[in-house]
């Protein structure tokens, strides 16, 4: 029972009672959300009040440790309602994270910014040497984001900062939802006289679209698993164009809601208040205030890394560009070639040189049997098993399974794998729990989602693009992080490590797809069970070198975008400031951002990636060095050197900083040339 409103709690959002301690989800509804969170904020801040108050003098158990606990009832309710609001999002589900935006920021900031808090973490810190080294390593971290958020200025420069955080939660939460309103909302429908050069599996999804909206037909939108194959298949350009500029315009004012989405504004707003943010601590500007806890360290460091890869895209982009406006115009199109015809001639481009064709790799790549590859190299390089099991998740096209070691309990793994509206855009991967050792210990319940096409009949294989198979991948590689963490605490569980390191388990994961051995046992056509032939695999892997230097130029503008707009005093008209990074760079027209300013979740949905989208580029640099520690042995799977890999990475979380973790996993710094000639541009 909420004390104050008198309303009774439901105790499943707290203490979960369903399979192997997951949330019994049907037993929750969106009415016990409000009551939920108002009785565990109520605890949390209880908690933190006598933590602060405390007579006896701060030491490890009494403040730092009793820190980790306080918030343990409000992490649990959290969990549970942005998993559902990031994956079955609805109108009661969105009007309440815009309530609740200001009130947890409110509640973080008054934690983070407790001068009483911060001076029993002080005391302890002070006298970290004598502590165990996780016990060291999150009191040295509690006492650097404490004096991050402001905890060590004076009054009226922490009131301000509870404000700017304030803020920023609402725009932040404004921003995202934008966004997914924009996707959800977008449907072009394509005529059956229109169907011009799309393959039969791609004209089914799209019939399953229309009617999973009520609609006849059959519709793009733009989920990317439909509008991807669409924009490089169909014939029919004015809708090629259509369906590009709907998946460009989202947040832009131009997109499906209006000016009722137009994140424009929003954007500005998030800039000035970052930099604002920054001074108050005593930083020049947000990239410095963000860079100073990463590996990279300082913006030149990464505009470096950045200017070095941009040298070796710049002249294949343009080559590309060349090329592929000469198709054009031998197909009649005069004039500049068009961001919506890039990927529709690069894809005959890659069928004629490489003998490539989408329609013939995807039978050899079902879902299921790119998740048992995954299972298998998880197996093979770390001895997990794992077994599927039943719950009631929120759709009954999630799945679970138990991980185990040697009959030992390891995690919780969910795949929530399908599209579907009201789930928000791209894949990812979360953790419903984190793992600790704290009491009795817990295991991690982690979560990939993902939005692959669902098949268009009931009983039908979904069928993945190599890109899905390989986003599959990454994102199980990110799980794969939370599910051997091996630490004490859950601040620095799992993926709880700098920004520009997280990606480096989920990207070295990735180069166990290319493997033989892993395609021969698991890439099997749908129909005959036959092995994928080895040189259509060689085919694939050369194709997406082919391509190396259109991905790598969406991404870089992106990234220069992101560093440019947190480095200085904030552009007041971020539209106008991104064209001008992108004409600086002589980023070719033909080949926009991978995300523009106004639909970049990454960077205004939240802080994650806000002056940090380059940490992609940054771990890709480690990935392809670590690999190299796998082939150097001439054994993909070589146990020792997988044993390293979870012993000095995978298991250790943020337990120690990420470049002590890198130098004892590979005893060197690693440079940009492994990265440049995997992607083809050396």
């Amino acid at each position: 029972m909420n004390s104050e409103t008198g309303t009774p709690i439901n105790a499943e959002l707290v203490h979960w009672s369903g399979p192997h301690g997951l949330p019994r989800f049907d037993l929750i509804s969106d009415d016990d959300f409000e009551p939920a969170f108002d009785a565990a904020l109520a605890e949390a801040e209880a908690a933190h009040e006598a933590i602060a108050g405390n007579p006896a003098a701060p030491d490890f158990a009494n403040t730092v440790a009793a820190m980790e606990k306080a918030d343990e009832a409000l992490g649990r309710v959290a969990s549970v309602f942005y998993t559902l609001a990031g994956l079955c999002s609805n109108d009661r589900r969105e009007a309440l994270q815009r309530a609740l935006a200001p009130r947890l920021a409110a509640h973080n900031a008054r934690i983070a910014m407790d001068p009483r808090l911060y001076a029993r973490v002080k005391a302890v810190a002070a006298g970290a040497d004598a502590l165990a080294p996780q016990d060291r390593r999150i009191t040295e971290l509690a006492s650097r984001d404490m004096r991050r958020a402001a905890a060590a200025l004076d009054d009226a420069a922490r009131a301000r900062m509870a404000e700017i955080r304030a803020r920023l939660a609402i725009l932040t939460t404004d921003f995202a939802q934008h966004v997914l309103a924009d996707e959800r909302d977008f449907v072009l429908p394509v005529p059956d006289d229109r169907l011009g050069g799309l393959p039969g599996s791609l004209v089914s999804a799209m019939r399953a679209a229309a009617a999973e909206r009520g609609l006849p037909g059959q519709v793009v939108t733009l989920g990317r698993s439909l509008i991807v194959p669409f924009l490089e298949q169909s014939t029919d350009r004015d809708l090629r164009e259509a369906a590009w500029r709907g998946w460009t315009a989202r947040g832009s004012g131009q997109g499906a809601g209006g000016a009722a989405t137009d994140n424009r504004a929003i954007v500005a707003e998030i800039l000035a208040l970052r930099h604002e943010r920054a001074e108050l601590l005593g930083y020049p500007d947000f990239a410095a205030f963000k860079l100073d806890t990463e590996m990279a360290r300082t913006a030149d460091q990464v505009q470096a890394l950045l200017d070095a890869v941009w040298a070796a895209a710049r002249p294949r982009v343009l080559a590309d560009e060349a090329d592929l406006s000469a198709r054009a115009a031998a197909d009649g199109i005069n004039g500049a070639l068009e961001p919506w015809d890039w990927r529709f001639y690069a894809a005959p481009r890659r069928r004629d040189s490489l003998a490539v064709d989408e329609v013939e790799v995807k039978p050899y790549l079902p879902l299921d049997g790119m998740i048992a590859a995954t299972f298998d190299v998880a197996h093979r390089l770390f001895g997990l098993d794992f077994a599927p099991f039943d719950a009631p998740f929120w759709d009954d096209r999630v799945r679970g399974w138990t991980v185990t070691r040697d009959g030992r309990p390891m995690a919780i793994f969910v795949g929530d794998y399908f599209a579907r509206p009201g789930k928000r855009s791209g894949a990812w991967c979360s953790a419903l729990q984190p793992q600790h050792g704290m009491g009795e210990g817990q295991r991690a319940i982690v979560l990939n989602a993902c939005n692959f096409t669902p098949p268009a009949r009931t009983g039908d294989p979904a069928l993945l693009s190599w890109d899905e198979a390989r986003t599959l991948f990454h994102e199980f590689g990110h799980a794969l992080h939370q599910i051997l963490s091996d630490v004490d605490w859950p601040s620095i569980a799992g993926t709880s490590v700098a920004r520009d390191f997280v990606e480096l388990p989920s990207q070295l994961f990735e180069h166990w797809l290319d493997q033989p051995q892993v395609l021969d046992a698991h890439a099997r056509h749908v129909e005959t069970g036959a092995p994928m032939p080895a040189a259509l695999r060689e085919r694939i892997i050369a194709a997406e070198q082919a391509d190396a230097g259109f991905a790598t130029t969406e991404y870089l503008e992106s990234a220069m975008v992101d560093l440019d707009f947190h480095r200085g005093v904030p552009p007041a008209d971020p539209i106008a400031r991104q064209a001008e990074v992108l004409a600086g760079m002589g980023a070719p027209r033909a080949v926009p951002m991978r995300h523009a300013t106004p639909h970049f979740a990454h960077v205004f949905s939240g802080d994650g990636y806000s002056a940090g989208y380059y940490s992609y580029l940054w771990s890709e640099v480690m990935d392809a060095d670590a690999f190299a520690a796998f082939e150097e042995t001439g054994d993909a799977f070589d146990p020792a050197t997988a044993g390293r890999l979870e012993r000095s990475i995978l298991s250790q979380g943020g337990a120690r900083p990420a470049d002590e973790l890198w130098h004892e996993f590979r005893g060197r710094t690693p440079g940009v040339e492994p990265l440049l000639r995997g992607r083809g541009l050396a």
